[in-house]
This record gives structure tokens, C-alpha cells and sequence, in this order.
């Protein structure tokens, strides 16, 4: 009897969050390693049913650079990185799209079904839901930065009770161009901005962002995350986070959060939870 009790009480501690974000459209970036786990798998796609099944619209942005990298080296095509973004060559692109769109992208839609979901995977071809530009052509090739996102193709599928799965690839609006790959956390901080997200949240393998001695950083405003770029307690990877977060808030989102993907139910200890568990930006 006390273990249901329990169980109660922690249905009713998530009570006011339930309500309070219902049918908000809460953007989640995922990747790292709740995205090559297999168990961590199964727990991320019954917390994103369980958050549609209550009454919120969760979108899913997913990357997939390591799958990449895999196949290319299976295949013997060399990649190459400047600045911590890759070289996509139109060979290169050739392998983003089957990798992203025809392989990571199915999979999840078909996890999320699994679990009782109703997802729907798109790419940013799709539709021309995503049209992008080279990022320096000279220097990425297919490599893109986004020139325009229409709301409308997510929306649609939201408004018939779907789940959508955004693989992070771009059209060029032109015949017969491979398209651009993109940054996935980028694609999910303008996405979260075309659609008027409540929150956009990034799985990650931190703890969130870390200060100095390595201990987690709860919250943060944007002037303090300009302060630890400034001093270099922000580098590498978690740049594009703190950056897409900064962009995703000027564009009129109300919070952002980056998490770690790699504990159990991340997602709904971070959405369900007072305290949360990962690093909130606002």
C-alpha cells in the first residue's frame, strides 16, 4: 500500500506541470547517447508518449554525426572537419540522407509507434519545411545554414495527432540539388521558434553546463553564458547548445534546457519536475 501511495503522490507532484504545459509544443533535440543506447531508446520514447498522451505536442529533432562517420568509414569515403562542422561533399551528402532520413529518422518513428505513440518522420525536404543556403561553400560545400522554415508542415502534423521526426537536412528550393546538411541543433532552435515552442530541450552526454570545477550549472541567463564563452568554461560541443538556446530565446521561446540524456526518463524529470535535472537557460 505504501508503494501506491508513493506512486500517487508522484502522479500529483507532476499534476501542475501537466497543466500548465498543455498543448504547449515543447521542441526536443535528441542525440548523443540516449540516441545509440538501447535502453535509454525505450525509456526516451515512453517519456515523449506519455507527454503527448497528457496533452502536450512534443516535436523531435534527431542528428546522427556518428552513424555518419560509421558509414563513411565502411564505405572508405574520407570526411573531414573545420571548426567542429563537417566537410559535406555531394558524395558525402549522398550518405547524410540515407544515414538521417532512411536509417536513424524511420527508426525512431518506429520506436515511438511502438510504445503506442503516432509519429510521423519528415525531413526539412519534405514539404519545403527547411530551405537553406551554403554555409561558405567554398569551405563546406553542402554543409547549410537555414534561410527559411515553414511552420505549416509541422503544424499540420501536430494538428492530426502526430509526433513529428525532423531529420536535420534542408532543401536549396533548386531541381536537382542534393540539399544541405544542417545542425541539428540549430534545425531545433528554429523550428522551435516557426512554431512558437514553449520550451526547447537538448539531450546531451553532461550533465548540462558545467562550471570550472566540473560541477552543474542549474541556471544561467544569457549574459552569464557571454561571460563563460568569454572566459572558455563554455568550448567544444556545448557551443552550438548555448548558442542555439540564446537564438531560440530571442526568437521568442521561453525557456531552454540542456539535460543529460544518458539517465533514465531524462526528459520527464527535466518537464514533470520542480527541480529538474540538467541546466535551464531563460
Amino acid at each position: 500500500m505504501k508503494a501506491k501511495i508513493e506512486v500517487v503522490k508522484t502522479l500529483l507532484d507532476a499534476l501542475p506541470y501537466i497543466k500548465r504545459f498543455h498543448n504547449e509544443r515543447i521542441v526536443i533535440k535528441y542525440g548523443g547517447s540516449a540516441q545509440t543506447s538501447d535502453e535509454l531508446k525505450q525509456k526516451f520514447a515512453q517519456d515523449i508518449v506519455l507527454l503527448q498522451t497528457v496533452g502536450m505536442r512534443p516535436i523531435i529533432v534527431h542528428g546522427g554525426g556518428k552513424s555518419i562517420t560509421e558509414l563513411l568509414s565502411r564505405l572508405g569515403i574520407g570526411t573531414e572537419f573545420i571548426d567542429g562542422q563537417r566537410v559535406t561533399t555531394r558524395e558525402v551528402m549522398r550518405v547524410v540522407e540515407m544515414v538521417l532520413r532512411g536509417e536513424i529518422n524511420s527508426e525512431i518513428v518506429s520506436l515511438l509507434n511502438s510504445h503506442g505513440g503516432k509519429a510521423i518522420g519528415i525531413s526539412g525536404k519534405d514539404g519545403k519545411f527547411l530551405e537553406a543556403v551554403p554555409k561558405d561553400f567554398k569551405k563546406f560545400q553542402y554543409t547549410g545554414a537555414i534561410k527559411s522554415v515553414n511552420p505549416d508542415v509541422v503544424e499540420n502534423i501536430i494538428d492530426d495527432g502526430f509526433i513529428p521526426v525532423i531529420a536535420p537536412i534542408a532543401s536549396s528550393g533548386q531541381f536537382n540539388h542534393p540539399g544541405f546538411n544542417i545542425n541539428a541543433d540549430l534545425v531545433a532552435s528554429r523550428v522551435a521558434i516557426a512554431i512558437k515552442a514553449r520550451k526547447l530541450i537538448f539531450l546531451t552526454d553532461t550533465e548540462g553546463v558545467l562550471d570550472e570545477n566540473m560541477r552543474l550549472l542549474g541556471r544561467l541567463s544569457i549574459d552569464d553564458i557571454d561571460r563563460l564563452k568569454g572566459s572558455g568554461v563554455i568550448s567544444g560541443g556545448m557551443i552550438p547548445k548555448v548558442d542555439a538556446s540564446i537564438e531560440a530565446l530571442k526568437g521568442g521561446v521561453k525557456k531552454a534546457h540542456i539535460i543529460d540524456g544518458r539517465v533514465e526518463h531524462s526528459v520527464l524529470l527535466e518537464i514533470l519536475t520542480s527541480s529538474g535535472i540538467g541546466t535551464c537557460i531563460d
